[in-house]
């Protein structure tokens, strides 16, 4: 049996929220996924800033990263990113010119958020490449862990 693309973006995000939970340090708790055209897990990452005291340590950085030396080139046409936080204009421009087909994203982030908060680096027309954007996926799970993580009653984005 076939799932539907929301099924199948649930699915995906749920593996990107157990990674994301896999965080046991002071990074904040935000899961990647890479994911083949055929929707094979190639690669995952969490945040890892304050682990290796890297500033491009995000999540998504992370997850692409591995991803390319997985696959063997930067490359990542026909792949989605997803990740359980609305990326930042770093991820944004990384993911796009990594050639990233679609990202799927859980919690919406008003404040720094670039696919379609704040800004919209991954839909600017100027761009030779575009990719789709499925956002607010499992959203409430997502903006949990970071409550949990800020001890916070509201998460920007759900209030």
């Amino acid at each position: 049996m076939t799932l539907s693309r929301p099924a199948r973006h649930a699915e995906w995000m749920r593996r990107a929220l157990d990674v994301a939970s896999s965080v046991a340090d002071a990074d904040v708790p935000v899961g990647a996924v890479v994911l083949g055209p055929d929707g094979a897990e190639i690669a995952s990452g969490r945040n890892e800033r304050e682990l290796t005291g890297d500033p491009t340590a995000h999540a998504e950085i992370v997850a692409m990263r591995r991803a390319a030396a997985a696959l063997g080139g930067w490359r990542l046409d026909g792949c989605t990113l997803v990740v359980t936080l609305e990326p930042c204009t770093m991820c944004a421009g990384a993911l796009v010119l990594a050639r990233v087909s679609s990202v799927v994203f859980g919690a919406w982030e008003p404040k720094t958020g670039a696919v379609g908060s704040l800004w919209d680096v991954v839909r600017d027309r100027r761009l030779t490449h575009r990719p789709e954007v499925y956002g607010g996926v499992r959203a409430e799970e997502s903006a949990a862990l970071l409550r949990g993580f800020f001890r916070v009653d509201g998460f920007p984005g759900l209030e």
